[in-house]
């Protein structure tokens, strides 16, 4: 089974020792993405979950177009919040986002979990799988 490593300037380089994403064979996992532009390589939105999540899945997307697929093939979303009182903000600009990707309506599953991120900006992230035939 290939491995590919997927790049694309849609979405922010990535600031470590890791891809934006890995496809091997059907499987596409994207890394963990923040509110980052990827124009200006800054960080967007400070203290607005809503702007942050948006900009968010826009990078994730990214990704996942960059690796031949779509948002309809994402099995599963992991969302990363730092706060519990963002929940419902975040919750509304996802579902939006995805009745705009999902045509479907065969919605992807989700976790979402509150942690620490890695830069005190950001009240996001999200990772994702998808399967890509």
């Amino acid at each position: 089974m290939s491995t590919t490593v997927v790049r694309t300037d849609k979405a922010p380089a990535p600031a470590h020792t890791f891809s934006q994403g890995i496809r091997k064979g059907p499987l596409l996992q994207v890394s963990g993405q923040g509110p980052m532009d990827p124009d200006t390589n800054t960080y967007i939105g400070a203290g607005d979950v809503r702007v942050q999540t948006r900009r968010t899945l826009e990078n994730v997307k990214a990704i996942v177009e960059a690796g031949g697929g779509s948002v309809e093939d994402v099995l599963m979303f992991r969302v990363y919040l730092t706060a519990r009182d963002d929940f419902t903000a975040m919750n509304e600009v996802y579902g939006e986002f995805i009745q705009e990707n999902v045509a479907s309506g065969a919605l992807p599953c989700r976790t979402t979990v509150f942690v620490e991120l890695p830069h005190e900006v950001m009240l996001v992230e999200i990772d994702a799988l998808a399967y890509v035939p």
